[in-house]
């Protein structure tokens, strides 16, 4: 039997609420591979009903609600997993999303701030709030979520937070490395998720990257594995390069 890569370490991971989403997978793949969670989400019902199910097959999960884009909350959330477990080893930054699909002149103000927040602001706030533990501590790992490919049309808002998250994994690397603090990032591209298949209606999958591909990835990046990466962003396309 092959050991777990994770053993007793304990992983935050933002964004594990909807049935169907990367989350999900993500979360019960680092459970898989010996990892305690947290996991955090703004819907309380969503969030505690992935943690009964990961609980359900084994894994020790806390879930937590809170709104990722509010200093406070995201304080107050990282001092609960602390509380509970201990420390953070790993977190990884995966809440966000494509909320706003409209050309660039007709994106409101409202609009830009909307999806910064839910995917640039709520990865600075999350990692700056793990960062100094892991630095006194001398390691710690955290794994962000950027876009792969070139931007597109009608996203303007998501593809600057998302060409910011990669600017972000840059720079908290730097200033990790003298503190044995890994900071990598992964690039889905199109991935089978229930939303995505909901939203676009494909006739043919075999060119998506699977959930299942990102939870590896992951799991990789957060596991001594890949011990001595940082500052890189891993690109997951699955066939559709």
């Amino acid at each position: 039997m092959a050991a777990l890569l994770l053993p007793d370490k304990v992983a935050l991971v933002t964004g594990v609420s909807r049935d169907g989403q990367v989350g999900q997978v993500v979360a019960a793949a680092l459970a898989a591979q010996g990892a305690a969670l947290a996991i955090v989400a703004r819907s309380r019902d969503r969030v505690e009903a992935r943690g009964r199910e990961l609980s359900t097959n084994g894994a020790r999960v806390l879930p937590l609600a809170a709104n990722l884009a509010d200093e406070s909350e995201v304080k107050q959330a990282v001092e609960r997993v602390v509380s509970h477990y201990g420390r953070i080893d790993v977190l990884v930054n995966l809440a966000g999303g494509l909320t706003r699909y409209k050309p660039a002149v007709e994106t409101s103000l409202e609009d830009w701030r909307a999806e910064i927040d839910n995917n640039l602001l709520a990865t600075f706030l999350c990692s700056r709030a793990v960062f100094a533990s892991m630095r006194d501590r001398g390691s710690g790992v955290i794994v962000n979520f950027a876009r792969a490919g070139s931007p597109q049309a009608n996203m303007v808002a998501y593809n600057c937070a998302k060409a910011g998250v990669e600017a972000l994994t840059r720079t908290f690397a730097l200033e990790g490395r003298d503190h044995t603090i890994r900071v990598n990032a992964v690039a889905p591209g199109l991935v089978d998720t229930t939303s995505n298949i909901e939203a676009m209606k494909p006739k043919d999958l075999k060119k998506w990257a699977k959930k299942e591909d990102i939870a590896r990835v992951v799991v990789f990046l957060a596991s001594d594995a890949s011990a001595g990466i940082t500052g890189q962003t891993v690109q997951v396309t699955g066939w559709g390069i």
